[in-house]
């Protein structure tokens, strides 16, 4: 979108992506305010110093009318709920309403690989960076994770390739933002109490592709029926990964094996993953995802054998913290979501002692029946959505609850017996007990630390 300076523009949320966007708005010469939900004891002091050192008017404790009157151009951060009464009134009066990739859609000069899915998309994100970095290209990867787009389009040091995780979230508002390369990975349930049900949510996702044009490629997710319900009709050209017979990066139990033609060139290569860290069934899936859309990029084959090898995966996201008197503690506080507690359990064997739990997203638990039957043998809940779970999934397993992480570990360690692996898998999110995902993670691998400690000095 364009961008002229003087233009009055509100920012919603004061957030990573709500600060970027201010600092960035600001040096194209537009006049900014912010308005913040949070009560203004909470925000940081170095922020409300930055406002005040930008010349940028603020108001916190919601949302009032007169503050947004005369905005031309209200830039919601991600997660801000798009239907609050001052976004209706300024929609009505002809506003514009754009999010950060909107914004940033008119300014990005390198090529874009951008991703998105209800599963594995920063494992992926964070793959594709690292494997274009193994071939020597300055990359950039940021988003949804790390950094900001807006943040990276201040920088001095323009990158040869931009990389971003995306939400649901973002690309609801993203405007005119059209991704060289579009991933959707897979869609399960997730974020249904943002997007009105399913729906609503599969139409957000799907929104990566609407801007393409030929010479651009999209990349599905080729086992997940949802994805491949709809044809991506925008001229792209489709390749798909997946287990499924035809997909151009198909996964078996070694690796990955590409067929597939670029530019009138047939290429069959086969990329094993059994010595690396990707080797589980959930990373081989998110490794043929990676490779299709650097090998199209136009990275050389043993350059991306190269990164593969010494990969090292995001935090948090079927981690191993530790393993004691045979049995195995695995931190996956990433998965939010159903579809990657499924994933998840599949990848655990049928000996899991699962703890789950948090604030709802708006899911119906009860899709994880059959994994929880496979490979559950006991279920510990925690947090908001305990009860519900509890409802609907405690009858299949012996289920137990416990008010706190620590508590949650200690009973786990309780039931464990050798061979079985203790899995935090909450599909919840984490902001009822926690401040993120991350968070959630590390209380988890302290509590199993101090497990380790009693042990040793008992």
């Amino acid at each position: 979108m364009e961008l002229a300076p003087g233009m009055k523009c509100v920012v919603i949320g004061l957030g990573a992506s709500g600060l970027a966007a201010v600092r960035f708005l600001r040096e194209q010469g537009l006049r900014v305010s912010v308005s913040e939900a949070r009560p203004a004891e909470s925000l940081a002091a170095n922020d409300l110093t930055l406002l005040g050192e930008l010349g940028v008017d603020w108001e916190a404790g919601g949302h009032r009318a007169e503050f947004f009157r005369e905005a031309e151009l209200i830039v919601p951060s991600p997660g801000v709920p798009l239907d609050l009464p001052v976004l209706r009134a300024a929609r009505e009066r002809g506003a514009t309403i754009a999010g950060e990739l909107a914004i940033a859609a008119g300014y990005l000069r390198a090529p874009v690989i951008a991703i998105t899915g209800s599963n594995g998309k920063t494992t992926v994100t964070s793959l594709i960076g690292h494997l274009l970095r193994s071939a020597g290209r300055e990359t950039f990867v940021g988003g949804n994770i790390g950094t900001p787009v807006l943040e990276y389009l201040r920088g001095s040091r323009p990158a040869e390739a931009i990389v971003l995780e995306l939400s649901s979230f973002q690309l609801e508002i993203g405007g005119a933002f059209r991704p060289d390369i579009a991933l959707l990975l897979n869609l399960t349930p997730d974020h249904l109490d943002r997007h009105g049900g399913m729906a609503g949510y599969v139409a957000a996702k799907r929104r990566i592709f609407v801007n393409q044009k030929a010479g651009d490629w999209a990349i599905l997710g080729g086992d997940d029926p949802l994805v491949m319900a709809e044809e991506v009709a925008t001229g792209a050209t489709v390749f798909r990964f997946g287990a499924t017979p035809g997909c151009e990066a198909r996964v078996n139990e070694q690796g990955v094996l590409l067929s597939l033609e670029i530019g009138g060139r047939k290429i069959e290569e086969e990329y094993d993953m059994q010595a690396t860290t990707l080797a589980s069934i959930i990373n081989r899936l998110n490794a043929a995802a990676a490779i299709l859309a650097v090998r199209v990029f136009g990275c050389a084959p043993e350059a991306i054998r190269a990164g593969l090898a010494d990969y090292e995966p995001p935090a948090h996201r079927m981690a191993l913290v530790a393993e004691r008197d045979g049995v195995r503690y695995v931190d996956d506080s990433k998965g939010t979501n159903i579809g990657a507690v499924a994933a998840a359990l599949a990848s655990s064997g049928e000996r899991v002692i699962l703890i789950a739990g948090g604030r709802n997203k708006g899911s119906d638990f009860r899709p994880l029946a059959e994994s929880v039957r496979r490979h559950v043998r006991h279920l510990i809940l925690i947090g908001e959505a305990a009860a519900q779970m509890a409802a609907e999934l405690g009858s299949l397993v012996p289920t137990s609850r416990a008010a706190s992480m620590r508590e949650a570990v200690r009973q786990a360690s309780e039931i464990a017996e050798p061979g079985d692996t203790v899995l935090l898998s909450p599909a919840c999110a984490s902001f009822d007990m926690f401040t993120s995902y991350a968070h959630r993670g590390e209380v988890f691998r302290q509590a199993v630390r101090e497990l380790a400690a009693v042990h040793h000095g008992g």
